[in-house]
């Protein structure tokens, strides 16, 4: 079997962003509420929204009226970029990442593998939107943050 995983970062980092989507137009959501709704450390999701600031994923505000909102719609901030921003690449394997990197590549069978795999990857979180997410979360008729 092979195991992708995304780390606690990255998972951290969708619900931070699906929790901003969520109160999408409503004003600018301080950080503090999003890690008490999210049960998630504050000081942990400041890291995270840095990196988020940095990739342009989200705007922020000082002051009292401060916080964060998604600098774009849900609906055009896709799962990958997200994940990418939090993450790094999504490739399974090193060498996609760094060509040249294995003294075998010219040789690998398996590289195949990998880069359908990646490809796979993307296919999925390149074709989700944060908005897709706050579809189905409010089709379930959620009432607490589960993803």
């Amino acid at each position: 079997m092979i195991t992708v995983k995304i780390s606690t970062k990255g998972r951290y980092g969708l619900r931070l962003m699906f929790d901003l989507a969520l109160h999408y137009g409503k004003g600018m959501t301080p950080l503090k509420e999003i890690a008490k709704r999210q049960e998630i450390s504050d000081k942990y999701l400041e890291q995270i929204i840095m990196q988020l600031n940095r990739a342009g994923l989200v705007r922020s505000v000082r002051g009292s009226q401060g916080g964060y909102s998604l600098r774009e719609t849900p609906d055009k901030i896709l799962v990958g970029d997200v994940l990418r921003a939090v993450e790094g690449s999504l490739a399974p394997v090193e060498c996609l990442d760094e060509p040249g990197s294995c003294p075998n590549a010219d040789l690998c069978v398996t590289v195949t593998v990998w880069r359908k795999v990646r490809e796979a990857i993307e296919s999925v979180v390149d074709h989700m939107t944060l908005q897709d997410l706050v579809d189905d979360y409010l089709a379930k008729g959620q009432s607490d943050y589960c993803i």
